[in-house]
């Protein structure tokens, strides 16, 4: 089956501003609420099964309604999970990539149709503002095109040098890998899932996706959708579960081939370590992909524009409560334009509206979950005995209904303290002084993540030397530290940040595939 596509592009954004759009948002809000209190089976196999163990997953916005729930798998399911998809591959790992990438084209269709209704999903279950939903919306429908087209030339003939042997053809191509486990975060409960999920089933590999506690809801609205594009059973498995029960049983079978994974870093390492350990009857080593969070610094020096600095820490800091892996964490200001970048960072955090994301008014809502809640909390106490806070750090009036939190400057914070070195994962930036910019960029690179960064200078020089000693997978200069790109911003990071999975690059698919060369002798 022949399939010629046009030039990658990325989705456009839905302008919120414009009546007819917000109205339609609120419009599918509806329908999406009119849904709440639905039960989602485990899907294995393309057989429907509901075990009972219900998982509810509840509004972030208002704790008191429940989105969904979901049936939980146990460690027979999920033994029963892993030889579908084994079976499945048998047939899958021989299907054109043409044919794998149709099914890739025609989601990102049937999802660009359905575009407000996930938004919605993500605004219910989230609690994503509009913008930040249809952000999350959109790459994901990056995501299912640009790997549909990473495939196609994945599978064309790879350059040779022409054998010197007399009579002998060669050549070279890539296989997938078998069956993967894809573990997507509850952050990006859709992009990130989609893009993990798919890239590993185009490359021709089938996959068990375990999908977030926190946000099942949406993986099985996703799930249902690739299922309506006619993608074969198996291939695609739903296997919600508890990763503290089913998880390491999971990642240990003999039969996974590769682990993709996307959350915290003591989770990752641990899936690293259990993946390392052969198991009775594996035959290969397993592949771990993984992306593990940062502790993301934004440096300013004295030649930088203050404002535009400040806009970047504040927009890079709290968007979606600063519940991304690429969210500014610290802000290092060298000491000679120190209090002016504070005083225009704390006034614009303190312009910020914080609220229910539903009205489609406010900034930012509530974090993710109770967990969320009563962490970032806990590390908001800690920042008040090590630095002083100038915005934020109370209570959100709104707390008693959702888990908001008010965003929060601590300044004068110590390179090495606590909220300087954990990732928080919060609405919380700390503020610290450097004294010139080689001690700013030695606290830049003082921590054992080094997933994104950014840089504000005017100074060539110095933006050339960040460049090189500035030690991060996404580097930004006199930009926010957030808003990857799919084919613009390929993402991934260093250290314990990860593996640089480099996700919506042109690399990504080599993750999920493996290199054979052929020689002929005719």
């Amino acid at each position: 089956m022949a399939i010629i596509l046009p030039p990658f592009k990325n989705e456009p954004f839905v302008d919120f501003t414009n009546e007819d759009h917000a109205t339609a948002m609120h419009a599918a809000l509806a329908r999406v609420e009119a849904e709440f209190g639905r039960e989602y089976p485990v899907v294995i196999n393309g057989e429907k099964i509901t075990t009972g163990d219900l998982l509810n997953s509840y509004n972030p916005s208002n704790f008191s309604q429940v989105v969904g729930r979901v049936h939980r798998a146990d460690q027979e399911l999920a033994d029963q999970a892993i030889r579908a998809a084994s079976e499945a591959f048998q047939t899958w790992q021989y299907t054109t990539a043409e044919h794998r990438a149709a099914y890739l084209v025609k989601a990102a269709a049937e999802l660009r149709r359905r575009k407000l209704e996930f938004d919605s999903l993500l605004v219910l279950e989230a609690g994503k503002s509009w913008n930040e939903a249809e952000a999350d919306s959109s790459e994901a429908i990056d995501f299912l095109e640009f790997y549909a087209r990473q495939a196609l030339r994945f599978a064309a003939p790879q350059p040779l040098t022409q054998s010197p042997l007399p009579d002998e053809i060669n050549e070279a191509f890539y296989i997938p890998l078998g069956v993967g486990i894809v573990i997507p975060p509850w952050n990006f409960p859709l992009a990130i899932l989609a893009g993990m999920a798919t890239a590993a089933v185009v490359s021709g590999n089938t996959v068990v996706l375990k999908p977030s506690s926190d946000t099942p809801v949406i993986a099985a609205k996703f799930f249902e959708l690739m299922e309506s594009t006619g993608l074969p059973p198996g291939v695609m498995n739903f296997l919600p579960c508890s990763g503290g029960q089913v998880g390491d049983f999971l990642v240990a079978h003999p039969q996974t081939r590769f682990i993709s994974f996307t959350g915290s870093m003591e989770v990752g390492l641990r899936i690293n370590e259990l993946a390392a350990k052969t198991s009775p009857g594996q035959i290969w080593i397993k592949r771990v992909v993984a992306e593990m969070g940062g502790k993301d610094t934004i440096v300013v020096d004295e030649t930088a524009d203050l404002d535009a600095a400040a806009e970047g820490i504040v927009t890079s800091a709290f968007g979606y409560s600063g519940q991304k892996c690429s969210a500014c964490s610290r802000a290092v200001i060298v000491e000679s334009v120190y209090d002016q970048v504070l005083e225009k960072v704390a006034a614009r955090t303190s312009k910020l509206t914080v609220g229910t994301v539903k009205t489609g008014n406010v900034f930012t809502g509530p974090v993710a979950s109770k967990k969320q809640f009563d962490s970032v909390n806990n590390y908001i106490e800690i920042g008040k005995q090590e630095g002083r806070v100038v915005v934020g750090g109370g209570q959100h009036e709104l707390a008693n209904e959702g888990w908001y939190i008010p965003p929060t400057v601590i300044a004068d914070v110590a390179p090495k303290a606590r909220i300087s070195q954990e990732e928080i994962f919060g609405p919380v930036l700390a503020v610290i002084k450097a004294e010139n910019i080689d001690d700013a960029l030695a606290i830049a690179n003082n921590t054992q993540y080094g997933l994104t960064g950014a840089f504000y200078s005017r100074n060539r020089e110095r933006i050339d030397r960040a460049k090189r000693e500035f030690h991060v997978g996404n580097l930004y200069i006199n930009r926010k530290c957030t808003g990857a790109f799919v084919d613009v911003h390929p993402f991934g990071g260093f250290n314990m940040s990860g593996t640089d999975s480099k996700a919506g690059g042109r690399d990504y698919l080599l993750l999920f595939l493996q290199a054979k060369s052929v020689a002929e002798k005719y």
